[in-house]
């Protein structure tokens, strides 16, 4: 199953993805807001363990099934739909923490295809910040912006590094290179 309307951005935590993400939907852009802060968020409120610093395990099942539920969710769509990270980066994840993949998490990243081309925001460390739910410290976040490139690449995506800008210059350079 592929939909090339639905374009990744992905990148390190703290990186700016999120706020171009809320640029596109203030643009009227359909976008989908990223799996793990929700995870985490939840799990906070019920006291769950499925965070990235108790049960990762059960954290990347999670990022795993809520990653699909919101493709199949959003795959009839036919304009462009924005995701604030994708299937791949829960193989990503695991592979910066080094830990084997989610039954069936490979099948998924083969069998629920994005656009070819996927957005890397690359850290950046005049605006990276930490937070109750983004607790990575910097050589983690730089870490995990490789990992997730190495990764999309492995699975046959084409990277394109969104320049440092703006929020609504970010957003208008992605929308030039879609």
């Amino acid at each position: 199953m592929e939909n090339t309307h639905f374009h990744i951005l992905t990148g390190g935590p703290g990186s700016g993805k999120t706020t171009v993400l809320q640029e596109l939907g203030h643009m009227g852009y359909h976008v989908v807001q990223e799996v793990a802060r929700g995870i985490i968020q939840r799990q906070i409120a019920t006291n769950g363990t499925a965070l990235p610093w108790a049960d990762t395990s059960r954290y990347a099942r999670l990022m795993l099934l809520r990653s699909v539920a919101d493709f199949e969710e959003f795959c009839h769509l036919r304009t462009p739909c924005f995701f604030d990270r994708g299937i791949i980066d829960t193989l990503g994840y695991c592979q910066l923490i080094h830990q084997s993949f989610p039954s069936g998490a490979e099948n998924a990243a083969c069998r629920y295809r994005y656009n070819q081309r996927v957005f890397l925001f690359p850290f950046w460390e005049e605006i990276y910040v930490t937070d109750n739910e983004r607790k990575q410290d910097m050589e983690e976040a730089k870490r995990t912006a490789y990992t997730l490139q190495t990764t999309y690449e492995k699975y046959g995506y084409q990277i394109l590094s969104v320049p440092f800008l703006p929020p609504r210059e970010r957003a208008e350079w992605l929308l030039a290179h879609l």
